[in-house]
């Protein structure tokens, strides 16, 4: 009977894929040609965004102004995609069962590499130097939280190849994380129901959208780049820490 099972298990997957084959084929076929002036990328959102996106959000960078001025609903969608994929991996990964003994975090890798450690001690601070600025300066050029949170969880992640658990749970712990975590996320919630509040109804917004080109600029934008570039670190660094120790 199992074997029966497997047999149409197997057969039933092969029918499913050719299917979304055909499916995605005959999608991508009946899309419109490269380039053309009537399709949908061509209309009037995009040509929104470049010419009032400057006035209307403050960011000089549009890429920006468009993930979390005009579309940052989606925005922080994604970045709570981001929260429920750690805590599911989480649920997964975690060792819970009683007398269940925790192994070393030192038990495949090198113990106590001193050219590592070495190097780990001149990298990793203008690693995250560097990503701090490219989530500051998100709204003045290329980057942004997701791009400088990135950097930030690498070095978190060399520090922790270099240093180990005990000393990287010195200031990073899975309570750290949960708390950053959903302190970033209930701040970028409450300063975009704030925007969309006072835009749905058409109610000026107390925030100075400051001068296009300063720190201190683009409203909300800032922040909100602070709030991704804080759950963005984590997430890579939990991810990484619970693979590697599974209770984390």
């Amino acid at each position: 009977m199992l074997k029966r099972f497997s047999r149409i298990y197997e057969v039933f997957c092969i029918v499913f894929c050719l299917f979304l084959i055909v499916i995605f084929m005959l999608a991508v076929s009946n899309l419109p040609p490269f380039g053309n002036e009537d399709n949908p990328v061509n209309n009037e959102v995009s040509e929104r965004y470049i010419e009032e996106g400057l006035d209307e959000t403050g960011a000089v960078n549009i890429v920006t102004g468009m993930i979390l001025d005009y579309r940052a609903f989606d925005t922080l969608g994604e970045s709570h995609v981001l929260f429920i994929a750690t805590c599911a991996v989480l649920i997964l990964l975690r060792k819970d069962r009683p007398g269940e003994s925790q192994k070393s975090d030192r038990t495949h890798e090198p113990k106590n590499d001193i050219i590592l450690q070495s190097c780990a001690k001149i990298i990793v601070p203008p690693i995250i130097i560097f990503g701090i600025y490219v989530i500051l300066g998100g709204h003045l050029g290329p980057g942004g939280g997701f791009s400088g949170g990135a950097i930030i969880g690498a070095g978190l992640m060399l520090y922790l190849n270099a240093f180990g658990f005990e000393k990287s749970e010195r200031f990073l712990t899975a309570k750290t994380y949960r708390i950053t975590s959903i302190c970033a996320l209930g701040t970028y919630a409450f300063c975009k129901t704030y925007s969309f509040y006072t835009g749905a109804n058409n109610i000026e917004s107390v925030i100075p959208l400051g001068t296009p080109g300063n720190i201190l600029s683009s409203g909300l934008i800032l922040i909100l780049n602070i709030c991704v570039g804080i759950v963005v670190a984590g997430t890579m660094y939990t991810f990484y820490a619970m693979f590697r120790k599974g209770d984390y």
